[in-house]
C-alpha cells in the first residue's frame, strides 16, 4: 500500500466523519445511527478476518483489550453521536483533537508516566484556554442544547482518551485487524441496548444521504479508517502520524461550513487556533528531529 495514499485516506476519513455523523442521524435517531454503524462496521471486520486469515488471539491480555477498547468505543460513540446532534459537525474534530493532551493528563495520574513536560503543560493550558473561549458563548455554536452537546462531546473525549491510556497500559499486540473485530464485538451488544432503551424502532424509511452515511461510517470510519491509521504509525514516525490531529479539524470545519451551511464564527476560530496552538506546543518535542532532519535538507 502507498503510505501517502494511506495518510491522505486518515486525513480524508477523519476530516469527513463528523458530518458523516450528523447526517446519519436525520431521520434515524442516534441510537439506531450509532448501532447500525457498528453492525456493519463487526461484519466488514469480521468478514477481512476470515478472507484474510487474520489471527484472532483469545489470550488474556487480549480479552482485556477487546473488554477495554469495547466500553471505550461504546461510551465515546454513544455520547458523540448524542451530542453531535446540537453542535456543528467540525467542532466534533477541534473537541477530538483534545485527545492527546487528555491522554497525556491521564497516563501522568493513573500510569505514572512523566509526561507533564514544561511544554506539555503550556499546551494543555493553551487547550483549556481554547476550549473556554468556545465554551463562553456555546448557544451560539448550533441552538438552543448547543451547551449540552458540547458537555457530552468533552465527556466523549474524555472517554476516549481514557480507553487509549488503558489500551496502553494493557500493552496488547495482537492484530489491529483483531483488536478491530474485539472491540466492536464487545460494543454491539452495548449499542443495541442503548437503542432499546431510546425508542427501539427502525425507521420507517431511510432517507438517502443518512443511509449512505451510515454505510460509509460502518465501512470506513470504523474498518478502514482504524487500518490506515495502524499502518501510518508502523510505518512512520509520531511526528509526522501527530500532524493529522492539526489539520483534520480545520478542514471539518470548512467541510461544514460548504456541505451542510454551518456557521463558523470568529469565537469558534479563535478557540479552534488556541486548541491548535496548544496541541502543536504539546507535541512538539516529538516534532524537533523533524525539523532539525528539513533543517540539514535546505542547508
Amino acid at each position: 500500500m502507498s503510505l501517502p495514499a494511506a495518510y491522505l485516506g486518515i486525513i480524508l476519513i477523519w476530516s469527513t466523519t463528523p458530518l458523516a455523523i450528523q447526517w446519519s442521524t436525520e431521520g434515524a435517531g442516534f441510537a439506531f445511527a450509532v448501532l447500525a454503524r457498528m453492525a456493519i462496521g463487526t461484519l466488514v471486520a469480521g468478514l477481512l478476518v476470515l478472507v484474510g486469515r487474520v489471527g484472532f488471539p483469545l489470550h488474556a491480555r487480549a480479552r482485556r483489550a477487546y473488554l477495554s477498547g469495547g466500553v471505550g468505543l461504546f461510551g465515546a460513540m454513544a455520547l458523540t453521536y448524542w451530542g453531535a446532534r446540537y453542535v456543528n459537525s467540525g467542532l466534533v474534530a477541534v473537541l477530538f483533537g483534545l485527545s492527546p493532551l487528555f491522554a497525556a493528563i491521564l497516563a501522568a495520574l493513573f500510569l505514572g508516566e512523566q509526561a507533564l513536560t514544561p511544554a506539555r503543560l503550556t499546551g494543555t493550558l493553551l487547550g483549556a484556554a481554547g476550549l473556554g473561549v468556545i465554551f463562553v458563548h456555546g448557544d451560539s455554536l448550533g441552538g438552543e442544547h448547543a451547551l449540552a452537546g458540547l458537555v457530552a462531546l468533552l465527556a466523549a473525549v474524555l472517554v476516549y482518551s481514557g480507553s487509549l491510556v488503558s489500551l496502553k497500559h494493557i500493552c496488547d499486540d495482537s492484530p489491529p485487524l483483531a483488536t478491530t473485530v474485539g472491540t466492536l464485538s464487545v460494543a454491539l451488544p452495548f449499542f443495541a441496548l442503548l437503542w432499546l432503551l431510546s425508542d427501539g424502532q427502525i425507521p420507517a424509511a431511510i432517507p438517502p444521504r443518512t443511509g449512505a452515511a451510515i454505510v460509509y461510517l460502518g465501512v470506513f470510519g470504523s474498518v478502514l479508517g482504524f487500518a490506515l491509521y495502524y499502518y501510518v504509525i508502523k510505518h512512520l514516525e509520531a511526528s509526522r502520524v501527530a500532524l493529522i490531529t492539526l489539520i483534520t479539524p480545520v478542514l471539518a470545519l470548512l467541510l461544514g461550513n460548504l456541505l451542510n451551511g454551518e456557521e463558523i464564527g470568529l469565537r469558534l476560530w479563535a478557540g479552534t487556533g488556541l486548541i491548535l496552538l496548544g496541541l502543536a506546543v504539546h507535541q512538539s518535542e516529538m516534532w524537533r528531529p523533524l525539523l532539525r532532519r528539513l533543517a540539514g535538507s535546505g542547508s
